[in-house]
């Protein structure tokens, strides 16, 4: 039995082959991203292990972030003499670094990476732990010289004795570049402009007496946590976050890893659906393999073979195939990540391919998913192999599963598609948003595995309706096409789900985001009142210099100033809520539109008071009028009166929790030297908007990072943000369509041998080749369109019920984009007519007499 396993794998290589490459895929992508991830997680271990101080002291702050306010957490630089003094301190070091910057070139070219690494200007202090060294030039002295590392000033074009100019929250100041500092390990894509130590702090924090953290090295002898202690109780205040080397080594590789994770999730999201469309891919194959084999395995039967070693023979193919896609998609994957690391050094991540890192599970988990697969997929059909009777062996082989009734599926499939139809209504009518979206997962999947087993009772009467013009316009051959997807409705269920399931992903994300962003159109129109918004192209906070440039525009009427506080609200159930408030300037009603549900603008903005969502205050008991205990960063608090609700209709699942603002002068006096966030900008009386616009473009040209947007390029940006997840899901769909186009090659194919005694009698009555190679082709086309239809009427389904949670959320649009959803069917019928052109090919090539003579 194993020789004639072995000798029946090879006999059909080239027709699993195509089954292989779904394996190859899906274990590439999980491969790929392990190593890649596992590669830059080794790469900054090393990094943040080797570069970070013994002990640090950094600001102690409960609130999670102060990036929004725009404000910087620091101590006194006087704390680094108080931390030399402990007994084991060989050293202290009072450090400066803020990545709340931005730099231009003499030309105001942005000066800095452009995917999202941060710009960071440092005090110049070199110990045998900098990351950088001076390899040109000379240090920093002074106030107008700087230091600039090499991998910036290779992709900006820039050298020693050239200009720059650093906008930081004090003001922007101009250096020259003096010197080039080269990393000593890998450079994790960031900018580093570095500055002379006796003047980094006074630039960049607007204190010389300020600074971010202070860095501890221990004599020899003195660990890292013995020295952490002695710190600690010298300094005994309670004001301050102590971390060893190896603590600070784990925070940072924590901030990396939430980056690291957005990419092996999405890589892995990949090897999800090439493993899911795969299934379909290797069930069908195996399934038409037995089928064909029928007289073969019931003489195997007729000679002694029982059911077991039949279907263990039928497994050990499988098994085979899966050991072969997994070997040749961890070679994949290997390359995959190889190419990953290069497009990171591309975007300023410079990791080398030589460190890479294969650890011993990428290769297990390889084999496990490939294996698993394969293994899984054939099991059904190694069951209905091990059925065939030795009476096979002694007439013509037959399609498995013709004629046999649908009765199990139609049940099952009836079962599990009324519970998740359930689901699916329950969704649409729930009122709290967790609830409702683990009933749209749970409806989502058990529809999809609904329609996946009922696909067969679904083909006869829908491809009848899809294929009723073919023989009015093919005649004969188009009544025979549609005849054929009608024959074995098993095998064509089972290549359109292939299909299907890329669709319905498509189709439900289409709708999605579509919703989302006619939701998005609607907010903006309601609440937006300004002739422009002035904000950074990053949404960070931006120095005052840029508020005062708007100030003084010539046409500018009124500006009215936003800016982000990061606070904690004791509610009044005892719920303790961190959140981002939002400060506005009085006026506040002449460039928005707030819909209050009791209170107004005045009594919101008045000193000591704030505002917040009706909706999110009737859940905790807040009414007009009550005072709540607040925390800002810094250890400062306040007890402030709710001076208004709002009912806006919020898009909270992407704003902030609450909904809450308060007036400029309350924010400025507990969070002092915070940075504005956006500017709302009226014209003055005769002044256009077109005039306007014009004018502060040219009084902000030398800030490059900050726009001048109106309503319609707010609505744009907001477009382009939610298009970002929307060419995911289409790369999805790119993946899911080149295996189902694999599969309808592979099922076509095998149906060409299968059917090769009926298309060489076709042949012999006067069927002329290109008549057949049309007759195929039709036959594909039905198929792939059959899979579109069901794909995206699922979708649909799905994408109501996903616009239906997001309603929770305050997006209560419903648009269905008809546009891409003709495009995607359309799009399917192409694929099914590229999917037939070689298996086509291959059936009209066939000699008639050896067709016909064919077992």
């Amino acid at each position: 039995m194993l020789k004639a396993t072995l000798r029946s794998f090879l006999a059909h290589k080239g027709r699993l082959a195509l089954s292989a490459l779904a394996v190859v895929l899906s274990v590439a992508f999980v491969a790929g991203s392990l190593i890649f991830s596992d590669t830059v997680s080794r790469t900054f271990d090393r990094l943040f292990a080797s570069t970070a101080a013994d002990v640090t002291v950094e600001p102690k702050d409960d609130l999670e972030s102060q990036l929004p306010s725009g404000a910087v957490p620091t101590v006194p630089a006087a704390l680094a003499a108080r931390v030399a003094s402990v007994e084991g301190v060989a050293s202290a070091h009072a450090d400066v670094s803020v990545d709340n910057i931005t730099v231009v070139d003499a030309r105001n070219r942005l000066v800095g990476s452009t995917t999202g690494a941060p710009t960071i200007a440092r005090d110049w202090h070199l110990t045998d732990r900098s990351p950088v060294r001076l390899s040109s030039g000379h240090a920093p002295h002074g106030p107008g010289e700087a230091l600039l590392d090499a991998d910036t000033a290779g992709r900006k074009h820039l050298g020693i004795g050239d200009t720059l100019t650093v906008l930081a929250q004090p003001g922007s100041f101009r250096v020259r570049i003096v010197g080039i500092a080269t990393f000593r390990t890998t450079n994790p894509g960031a900018a580093l402009v570095y500055l002379d130590p006796s003047v980094a702090a006074r630039k960049v924090l607007g204190a010389a007496d300020r600074a971010t953290s202070i860095s501890a090295t221990a004599e020899p002898g003195v660990t890292d946590t013995e020295l952490k202690h002695r710190i600690a109780a010298a300094l005994g205040d309670g004001d301050h976050v102590l971390k060893t080397a190896g603590e600070r080594a784990k925070s940072a590789a924590e901030q990396l890893g939430t980056f690291l994770d957005v990419i092996k999730y999405v890589m892995l999201g990949f090897a999800g659906i090439a493993v899911l469309v795969g299934v379909f891919l290797i069930v069908n194959t195996f399934a038409m393999l037995i089928a064909q084999r029928t007289r073969e395995l019931g003489l195997l039967r007729a000679l002694g073979a029982d059911r077991r070693q039949v279907r263990r023979s039928v497994l050990t193919e499988a098994v085979l195939l899966g050991v072969v896609g997994s070997t040749v998609g961890l070679a994949a994957g290997i390359g995959l990540a190889v190419g990953l690391i290069r497009l990171m050094s591309v975007f300023g991540m410079n990791l080398k391919t030589t460190e890479m890192v294969v650890g011993w599970g990428t290769p297990v988990t390889a084999y496990v998913v490939g294996v698993g697969v394969t293994f899984v997929a054939a099991y059904l059909p190694a069951r209905r192999a091990a059925a065939v009777s030795p009476m096979a062996a002694l007439q013509d082989a037959e399609i498995a599963g013709v004629g046999r009734p649908l009765r199990t599926r139609a049940v099952v499939g009836g079962v599990v598609g009324a519970v998740g139809a359930a689901a699916l209504a329950g969704c649409a009518v729930a009122t709290r948003t967790a609830p409702a979206a683990s009933l749209l997962g749970l409806g989502v999947v058990l529809t999809l595995i609904a329609t996946v087993i009922a696909g067969p009772l679904l083909v006869r009467p829908v491809i009848r309706v899809l294929g009723a013009a073919f023989p009015a316009l093919f005649g004969s051959v188009g009544r025979m096409s549609q005849r054929n997807a009608l024959r074995n409705p098993r095998r064509t269920g089972a290549t359109a789900a292939a299909l299907m399931v890329g669709l319905a992903l498509v189709g439900g994300m289409s709708v999605a985001s579509a919703s989302m962003s006619e939701s998005f159109d609607r907010q903006i129109d309601r609440t937006l009142g300004a002739d422009f918004v002035v904000q950074n192209a990053n949404f960070v906070p931006f120095s005052q210099e840029i508020t005062d440039r708007v100030r003084a525009t010539d046409g500018v009427g009124l500006v009215v100033r936003q800016r982000f506080a990061p606070l904690a609200v004791r509610l009044p159930d005892g719920e303790r809520v961190e959140t981002t408030a939002t400060g506005y300037d009085p006026r506040l009603d002449e460039v928005a539109h707030v819909t209050y549900a009791a209170g107004n603008s005045a009594a919101a903005l008045a000193a000591g008071h704030l505002a917040m969502d009706a909706g999110f205050a009737r859940d905790h008991g807040v009414r007009p009028g009550s005072v709540l205990p607040v925390e800002f960063p810094g250890g400062r608090t306040a007890r402030l009166t709710v001076g208004a609700l709002t009912d806006q209709d919020r898009a909270e699942g992407f704003g902030t929790r609450g909904g809450m603002f308060l007036g400029l002068a309350t924010v400025e006096k507990y969070i002092p030297g915070g940075q504005d966030s956006a500017l709302y900008v009226n014209a003055a009386p005769g002044t256009g908007a077109d005039a306007l616009r014009a004018r502060l473009e040219r009084a902000l040209e030398a800030y490059p990072q900050v726009q001048v947007r109106n309503l319609a390029d707010y609505k744009k940006l907001v477009h382009d943000q939610i298009a970002v997840l929307l060419y995911l899901v289409y790369a999805l769909l790119g993946l899911a369509i080149v295996i189902a186009v694999l599969g309808v090659v592979n099922t076509l194919a095998l149906s060409v041998v299968e059917r090769t005694r009926e298309i060489g009698l076709l042949r012999a009555i006067g069927l002329a080749r290109r008549q057949l190679r049309r007759m195929i082709r039709l036959e594909s086309v039905v198929i792939a369109v059959f899979g579109a239809v069901l794909g995206l009427a699922l979708g649909l389904v799905w994408g109501v019920c996903t616009q239906q949670v997001l309603a929770l959320r305050g997006m209560k649009a419903l648009a269905v984009p008809w546009g891409t959803i003709v495009a995607v069917v359309i799009g399917s019928a192409v694929v099914g007519v590229a999917a037939a052109l070689l298996p086509a090919l291959r059936a009209s090539r066939m000699n008639v007499l050896a067709a016909i003579a064919h077992e």
